[in-house]
């Protein structure tokens, strides 16, 4: 899978990374087995970056990784998780010595001596402006407790905040075809300060997996169904913050835009050379400098844009905006992180689809959010 140094952490991430809110349980029951398969599958397929938080599932997320990551040594994966949300959101709340307190709870569920990126989880906006806590920040990174930091955000205020500060080596922030605000300003503001874009909700938490219908049930301990309306957090974090009957329509359309025969550009003709033996993860690839085949990785077939599902197409449209990173889809099973990973191989879609896409949001979504995040 292509790799992208993910800002200034100098680190590489594949980009199709996996989102483990899932793997905490809330989106419904998800046994410790089955996330251990979907982790498995995922990292498999290619994909090298994990991103979690200490509150999914109040660090059962965390844990299930380490476990992993023990399980699986010699890996080179990049753990991503955020911290800040397990108290009461006010600035006064995030200090050194929380920070502190939250690093060394982390670095004992995940196992590990460092944190590879402690990202700050979506604070209260002046927490974005505060020089004390950017230097609390430094503080963990001077004694080694975390490798880098980064912010996760609401609004593309927020991001904009954290790119000018030059310790911020990361932003999270919610971006699909839904969503496109982020094209506006924070993309480019983070390609020329070298911060990279780490993607959340990317397919509107199934919306543009064009699966959902109007008579579509969510179980009760499912966040599409108990925040809905913002109920327990931003409501932006919930089907990327759209109408879900709206959404439904919209994704219905979205699926016969990328259906369409020209729907994505033409694959490079590959030149005819002798194969020489791969070291990348996936055999036959051609190796980015100092790769090396992580253990237990296993080749899989190449997506073809004519085999793409929606979600695929989804996926492909945010990792071939310029000043993305990763993209971080969740899998409730196996399978589905196979496929979210396979994502990475299609072709860029068209300029033709494009344009359909960027009229799709025109017509059901920039007078209602485009101003709101």
């Amino acid at each position: 899978m292509e790799q992208r140094v993910l800002g200034k952490t100098g680190r590489a991430a594949s980009i199709v990374g996996l989102g483990t809110w899932q793997l905490g349980a809330d989106w419904g029951s998800v046994t410790e087995s089955d996330a251990l398969a979907v982790l498995r599958a995922a990292v498999e397929s290619g994909v090298t970056f994990l991103d979690t938080a200490d509150v999914y599932g109040d660090g059962r997320s965390e844990r299930i990784i380490g476990r992993f990551l023990a399980d699986n040594p010699g890996h080179d994966i990049v753990v991503a998780t955020k911290m800040g949300r397990r108290v009461e959101q006010v600035p006064e709340n995030y200090t050194l010595a929380n920070f502190r307190a939250w690093t060394d709870r982390s670095r004992a569920n995940l196992g590990v001596d460092r944190l590879d990126l402690v990202q700050l989880h979506c604070p209260p906006t002046p927490v974005y402006y505060s020089d004390a806590v950017y230097d609390a920040l430094d503080a963990l990174v001077a004694q080694e407790r975390i490798a880098a930091y980064g912010v996760s955000v609401e609004t593309c205020e927020q991001a904009l905040a954290a790119i000018a500060h030059p310790g911020v080596a990361t932003v999270q922030i919610i971006f699909n075809a839904f969503r496109r605000k982020p094209l506006d300003q924070v993309l480019p503001a983070a390609t020329a300060a070298g911060v990279g874009i780490i993607v959340r909700v990317p397919l509107a938490s199934g919306l543009l997996s064009g699966r959902y219908t109007l008579d579509t049930v969510f179980a009760a301990n499912d966040h599409r169904n108990y925040n809905r309306h913002g109920e327990a957090f931003d409501v932006g974090e919930t089907f990327s913050g759209v109408d879900y009957a709206t959404g439904v329509r919209a994704a219905e359309e979205f699926a016969a835009i990328v259906a369409e025969p020209d729907a994505f550009d033409a694959p490079a003709a590959q030149p005819a050379t002798t194969p020489r033996p791969a070291t990348a993860a996936q055999p036959g690839a051609t190796a980015r400098p100092g790769a090396t085949a992580r253990p237990g990785a296993t080749a899989r077939p190449a997506a073809t844009a004519q085999a793409a599902t929606t979600a695929q197409a989804a996926l492909r449209w945010v990792t071939q905006q310029p000043g993305v990173t990763t993209v971080i889809p969740g899998a409730r099973n196996p399978e589905q992180a196979r496929q979210n990973a396979a994502a990475a191989a299609l072709p860029p879609l068209s300029e033709h689809a494009l344009r359909q896409i960027e009229e799709l949001y025109d017509k059901y979504f920039r007078a209602e959010i485009h101003s709101r995040w």
